[in-house]
């Protein structure tokens, strides 16, 4: 169901995290949110991050904003996208440092490797007993940024797979039936934040695109058996909100994963099938190398483009955010488009400074494509000349 791109063309976002600000140094750990929140001085810092989150994607001129995925501790390359879910599920306990053999997510870097630091900090629980939903708290979460922004807030959780294969398996036993335990779980956590209202829910990397780039496509991780996962994890969903499935190439600390750009070709046969509104895809980084082949392939769904690039801390200009638009406009119609950026920028990547102006970026640049095409432009106060400081000599 369209929500918040309904009626939209050219509707800007962001994928989802944001640099913390300096003096957010609280985190919530293991703690239930509901809470964390009793706590007043978590309270206050909480409540302000996601306060400045919003205002800055506001005055840039999003039109999709989110909460800067501020329920995720500050740890080594943000690797509490990986954890917060199983600390907060029922069925896993414990703490159990990463061991090259002991989970499938993840990519063993040698010593002197910054990912390497990824690994020696990667302390996830074990999958002890039957899963459950816990103490997510994906409704209350999304309330606490929702109530301050009359702009839809998109909300974003890892998918079921991920979580399953990062963790040591001591209940099931069989990977399988983990991986539809916790998409079974997800899916009723999901209903609830869609019944609350929510326009926007999305699914971050399923591995349809990434297992055959890490090699580990077999009889039970491939395509097939990923998009199953997928659409079980959001069955009904689409009745109720917008989903969305994200893809990119992987962000720990704004580290590229792969030597060279992998291509999404061999994925979009299956990735149109999941049952998704929007599908996003990481396309600044690689120049927009496949936005033909996704623009041929993906015909039932919008498609949402990464127009600036989490990698690096080079600010993209608006012309160039433009040129990137009207090559995607060249395969996929303005109303089936969708622009954002290729992923998080907040895994211990860039400062908050060169996070808002790529978001800036984001809407100026589409702004120019709006002009071109006679659509209504964005306000981006942040580019508005009469509030420079900057004084002119008469």
């Amino acid at each position: 169901m369209y929500t918040a791109t309904a009626g939209v063309i050219l509707p800007t976002t962001i994928i989802g995290s944001l640099p913390r600000p300096g003096w957010y140094t609280q985190n919530l750990g293991r703690r239930d949110f509901r809470e964390a929140m009793v706590d007043r001085t978590y309270r206050e810092q909480y409540l302000d991050a996601v306060s400045a989150y919003l205002r800055d994607q506001e005055t840039a001129g999003l039109d999709i904003v989110t909460d800067g995925d501020c329920r995720f501790d500050a740890d080594v390359a943000g690797h509490n996208w990986f954890s917060y879910a199983p600390l907060h599920m029922e069925g896993f306990a414990g703490g159990r440092p990463y061991r090259v053999q002991g989970g499938l997510a993840g990519i063993p870097h040698k010593p002197g490797h910054i990912l390497h630091d990824v690994l020696e900090t990667r302390v996830m629980p074990d999958l002890v007993g039957p899963v459950g939903r816990g103490n997510l708290s994906y409704t209350a979460i999304w309330k606490a940024a929702q109530r301050q922004t009359t702009k839809a807030v998109k909300f974003g959780t890892i998918t079921p797979e991920l979580i399953a294969m990062s963790v040591r398996d001591l209940y099931y036993k069989d990977l399988r039936k983990a991986i539809l335990a916790v998409s079974d779980a997800l899916n009723e956590e999901l209903h609830e934040l869609a019944d609350a209202g929510c326009k926007v829910i999305q699914m971050e990397e399923p591995q349809i695109h990434l297992l055959a780039a890490k090699g580990l496509v077999d009889k039970l991780l491939n395509p097939e058996f990923m998009v199953e996962v997928f659409n079980n994890t959001v069955r009904g969903l689409r009745a109720k909100t917008e989903v969305w499935c994200h893809t990119c190439w992987g962000n720990p600390a704004a580290q590229r994963l792969f030597a060279r750009q992998p291509s999404y070709v061999p994925a979009l046969e299956a990735l149109g099938r999941v049952d998704a509104d929007v599908l996003t895809f990481e396309t600044c980084s690689s120049g927009g190398m496949d936005l033909e082949a996704i623009g041929r392939r993906i015909q039932d769904q919008k498609i949402c483009i990464g127009v600036v690039d989490h990698h690096t801390l080079q600010v993209e200009t608006p012309d160039e955010v433009a040129a990137l638009i009207r090559k995607a406009l060249q395969h996929i119609p303005k109303e089936r488009l969708v622009l954002g950026s290729d992923c998080g920028m907040g895994r211990e990547g860039m400062s908050r400074r060169h996070a808002y102006y790529k978001v800036v970026s984001i809407v100026r640049g589409t702004n120019i494509v709006r002009r071109e095409l006679g659509l209504p432009e964005a306000a981006c106060l942040a580019a508005e000349e009469r509030f420079s400081m900057v004084g002119r000599d008469k």
